[in-house]
């Protein structure tokens, strides 16, 4: 990628969006090169609790292997399908044999949502996750991968409509959270016109984010796009000066840095 991007965004984001963490990206075959990978986990673990060591600054490369649940394989494209009974699974289970999710309310329902699914080719790849500042001109990235506050939230939301005459820029479609920040932005980066995602409400991934916090992942198309046109949006007014105050304080309360 081009470093002057990088650093470009680097320079905005300490502008506007001041003592916030930096995103993360990723690359699906991104290169290896210094990256550590990620380790099996033993047992059941969630890929976005992993993804706390990227957002500290720690690139890590996740293949099949890394993945320990069986929603993050099938999300990041390594398993192509289901497993048995998953239908039961997120609706109301089975009695005596499985205890069910209840995000669904019939098996039926989660048939018709796995209809339209689609097999993201990652198998036999790995898929790297850098944080921004970490990524070098070697990198490719997909998607930009925000895990931000609710201010900093309105800035992102209000840049991802900002180069579009529908209200539509960002969708916040219903899945695992790994799929608000792989799955769904993968997707959207394959589109000519792609839009944001806005994520991290599944309630069995909200234990590996702070309490306050949702994620908004930009596929890369429009990412750069954004970062060309920040310094003539909303972000250089009187109106984000005020939010930027905002920002600035709940860093002070929130952050235990501080």
């Amino acid at each position: 990628m081009d470093t002057a991007l990088r650093d470009a965004y680097i320079r905005l984001h300490e502008n506007y969006f001041p003592g916030t963490d930096l995103p993360i990206a990723f690359e699906v075959g991104g290169p290896t090169d210094g990256v550590e990978e990620a380790p099996a986990p033993k047992g059941w673990r969630c890929f976005v609790c992993d993804l706390t060591k990227v957002r500290n600054g720690k690139s890590l490369a996740f293949s099949e292997d890394s993945i320990g649940c069986r929603g993050g394989r099938f999300y990041l494209g390594y398993d192509a399908e289901r497993f048995p009974d998953f239908r039961y699974f997120l609706s109301y289970g089975k009695p005596g044999e499985m205890e069910g999710e209840r995000y669904k309310q019939t098996p039926e329902i989660v048939d018709e949502l796995d209809r339209g699914t689609t097999r993201i080719p990652t198998k036999g790849k790995e898929i790297v996750f850098k944080r921004w500042d970490n990524l070098t001109e070697a990198d490719n990235p997909d998607a930009v991968v925000f895990f931000a506050r609710p201010e900093v939230l309105s800035g992102l939301f209000t840049l991802a409509n900002f180069d579009r005459a529908d209200p539509n820029g960002v969708i916040s479609p219903f899945g695992a959270g790994c799929s608000s920040v792989f799955y769904f932005p993968w997707l959207e980066q394959q589109n000519e016109n792609p839009r944001a995602v806005l994520g991290m409400f599944d309630p069995s991934a909200r234990p590996c984010v702070p309490p306050d916090v949702l994620t908004m992942a930009f596929p890369m198309k429009k990412f750069t796009k954004v970062v060309g046109f920040m310094e003539e949006s909303f972000l250089i007014t009187g109106s984000w000066e005020k939010v930027m105050k905002k920002i600035e304080r709940s860093d002070r309360l929130y952050s235990p840095k501080k």
